[in-house]
């Protein structure tokens, strides 16, 4: 019995060591752990839809971005495309944003606050590089999210037909994502763009897809579409061409840019 409660009393003296140092390791682990991280994303696309709008003349686009989070809730990052000059970008075949803001989650509550710049180097409108800057602010409750934009500068350099400035355009976003299991999701949104001084510039757009996750692989096929005003016919404001340089030359193809459209995505975070 005495020999019993010795062993017992051995064995919880060598044990309690071990517990601790497994503890101060755990510790040490966490207070090593970076506020920093550092994240990117690459993808392939049949077309680059932006705001429901084509960007690429329905041709295929590469897309990718790179981004930093602090776990203060700061963050930065870039992100970048190839679009057809016929879009509104003379002379151009890239996009390149930058943005920074501030997101923060509150149990399934999130804010996003920030700002945007979309700049498209080699572009020449007017003289000018095609550029466009908004601020946002948003809001999320578990996987439905809804964002507002307003533009800074006139919007993506366009002018209304007497010159007036479209700065103050506004853009409201409304997402949602449901998660099935087994890899398999589904997202909706729909959109709104109010074009400040430009006749037929208005518009909604609105998205249904569905994603597939293989070994960190996301296969993504959506349906977009728009009311936006492109009817070629009547020569309407988002009627897009093939080309488009700074001397106004048009290319020999147009398309209705906020048409209906089926995307097919291969895309990857790391």
């Amino acid at each position: 019995m005495n020999k019993s409660l010795i062993a017992l009393a051995l064995a919880g003296a060598f044990a309690m060591p071990v517990m601790a140092q497994t503890n101060d390791a755990s510790k040490d682990e966490a207070a090593t752990e970076s506020p920093h991280s550092f994240t990117g994303n690459a993808g392939l696309f049949s077309s680059y839809r932006f705001r429901g709008i084509a960007q690429t003349f329905n041709k295929p686009a590469i897309q990718g971005g790179v981004d930093y989070a602090h776990s203060s809730g700061i963050y930065v990052g870039n992100w970048n495309s190839n679009v057809n000059s016929g879009a509104g970008f003379p002379d151009g075949n890239l996009e390149m944003d930058f943005y920074g803001g501030y997101k923060m989650a509150f149990g399934d509550f999130g804010i996003d606050v920030g700002g945007i710049y979309y700049y498209y180097p080699g572009t020449d409108f007017n003289g000018s590089t095609v550029k466009n800057g908004e601020i946002y602010i948003g809001g999320s409750w578990k996987t439905v999210s809804l964002k507002y934009y307003y533009a800074l500068t006139d919007y993506f350099s366009v002018k209304g037909p007497n010159g007036e400035g479209t700065d103050g355009t506004g853009y409201v976003d409304l997402t949602g994502t449901y998660d099935f299991g087994d890899g398999w999701g589904v997202v909706g949104h729909i959109g709104h763009l109010n074009f400040k001084n430009v006749s037929g510039g208005s518009y909604t757009d609105w998205k249904l897809g569905v994603t597939k996750d293989i070994s960190g692989w996301v296969i993504g096929l959506s349906y977009i579409d728009t009311n936006a005003d492109g009817n070629c016919s009547k020569g309407q404001f988002y009627c897009f061409t093939n080309s488009l340089d700074s001397a106004g030359n048009l290319g020999n193809k147009t398309i209705n840019a906020g048409g209906a459209y089926g995307v097919l995505s291969l895309s990857k975070s790391f």
